[in-house]
């Protein structure tokens, strides 16, 4: 249960970030700032649960932030049309290895 809690404050943080590409630019944009707000509120609180289920500490972080850092990295490029070098893909396979290596590697 506290994996399921962990991928809702996963999703949550991705939106969150992704809405920060629209709050950007001429003019107030209240509602993208909104999404942020709530998003970055859920994916705290989520994460929090998960904790809450036993996920340990280290691992929640380091899968929450490897793989939202990857999940916004390819958003970025599907969706803004922003670069993604064959340096970047390296470097988002060696982020999900070192998640991968910090789950494997704990006490179950």
């Amino acid at each position: 249960m506290g994996y399921l809690f962990l991928a809702g404050a996963i999703i949550a943080e991705v939106i969150a970030t992704s809405a920060l590409k629209f709050a950007t630019g001429d003019g107030p944009k209240v509602v993208p700032y909104i999404v942020v707000v709530i998003g970055y509120v859920g994916a705290f609180a989520a994460l929090s649960q998960s904790l809450s289920k036993g996920v340990p500490l280290g691992i929640a972080y380091a899968v929450w932030a490897g793989v939202g850092v990857v999940l916004v990295a390819v958003i970025s490029w599907l969706f803004f049309k922003e670069s993604l070098t064959l340096l970047q893909l390296a470097g988002m396979v060696l982020v999900i290895g070192g998640v991968t290596m910090l789950e494997l590697g704990g006490k179950h």
